[in-house]
């Protein structure tokens, strides 16, 4: 179920019993950033945003799905500086990364607290009614790209 909030800058996805959660969510984020012009485009810049916000988004709904019991809701909320990423789960214990040591850079998993803290400007969990919200936030591409675009008269 999508709900999006006057001027589209507040889209919610609730994903409580919803199959391939993870897909259904950067398809999500997906237009989302297409509506708020991150997507298309042709600057560089814009386009690794863009790519970032949708690894983040699979990363934390997937650690949603492994460690937190299914994810409840994706909550993306964007300004004219930052992008917010919000996922609720039922684990109410807080993430906690993988020591880097043990993590084998040649397996699969162990890596994504590791990827959010290096793509995000910050990140942190706190506690919710029926579990935790696992929050972050990157800032919005160089030009404020965060809102539609405006018509320019001359």
């Amino acid at each position: 179920m999508e709900q999006r909030a006057p001027r589209d800058r507040n889209w919610l996805l609730v994903l409580d019993g919803l199959p391939d959660p993870v897909s259904r969510s950067r398809d999500f984020a997906r237009r989302a950033l297409t509506a708020w012009h991150w997507l298309p485009t042709e600057r560089q810049a814009v386009r690794d945003a863009a790519e970032d916000v949708l690894l983040l988004v699979s990363e934390v709904v997937a650690n949603a799905c492994l460690h937190g019991g299914g994810p409840g809701a994706l909550v993306l909320d964007c300004t004219d500086e930052r992008l917010r990423i919000e996922v609720t789960d039922a684990n109410p214990h807080p993430p906690v990364a993988a020591p880097t040591a043990s993590a084998d850079p040649g397996r699969p998993g162990g890596h994504g607290l590791l990827i959010v803290d290096r793509l995000a400007r910050s990140w942190g969990s706190r506690p919710g009614a029926s579990g935790k919200c696992v929050w972050l936030e990157v800032p919005c591409p160089p030009g404020g790209l965060g809102a539609p675009a405006r018509a320019s008269g001359a």
